[in-house]
């Protein structure tokens, strides 16, 4: 997977980023649902078209996905992963598998596979999910998304000021930044 936008930035500005685990979908069943059965078919086309169409410049290979997942526990597993030092590794593979390989991140069985190949303990990681310890950041960052009136994915916030949303070009966070460097 090529660099992503922030990653780009950060060669460009003193930059820090702090990814939270906010839930597009947070009424998706545990077991997922089928795309079918929650976007109509046009939809679901003209979304993965998008997705692709974007990702390309990043080198980002978005494909269609059968099932909507419940990313809850995908989530709370990032979370583990920042305590440790590998959020960037987890979220990496956590992104590829469910956008490129279609894998259902709500399978705790494949959260499991994609902790282990980010370097993850998993017996740690399934104690940590199991007792329900990051299940409240999650709700808080659901709550603080609803303050800033964010329903989208990615969303940025910059200096708890400035909101950019969704996968816009990297001139439009050049832009941003280079206002808000002016502007101190």
């Amino acid at each position: 997977m090529g660099k992503g936008i922030v990653d780009k930035l950060k060669e460009e500005f003193d930059i820090e980023d702090e990814w939270l685990p906010f839930e597009i979908h947070p009424e998706t069943p545990e077991e997922g649902v089928p795309m079918a059965e929650k976007f109509p078919s046009a939809s679901i086309d003209r979304m993965f078209d998008n997705l692709k169409s974007m990702g390309m410049p990043y080198g980002i290979d978005f494909n269609k996905n059968d099932i909507l997942s419940n990313s809850r526990k995908s989530l709370e597993a990032g979370e583990y992963s920042k305590e440790i030092g590998k959020f960037h590794e987890f979220h990496q593979n956590i992104f590829r598998a469910y956008f490129s390989e279609g894998k259902d991140i709500g399978d705790i069985e494949v959260i499991k596979g994609i902790a282990q190949i980010s370097g993850l303990n998993i017996d740690e990681l399934t104690d940590r999910l199991h007792s329900g310890i990051y299940e409240k950041n999650v709700r808080d960052v659901q709550k603080r998304a609803q303050m800033y009136e964010i329903n989208s994915a990615p969303t940025f916030i910059i200096d708890d000021k400035f909101v950019i949303v969704g996968a816009q070009p990297l001139e439009a966070f050049r832009k941003t930044l280079l206002d808000i460097e002016k502007q101190q």
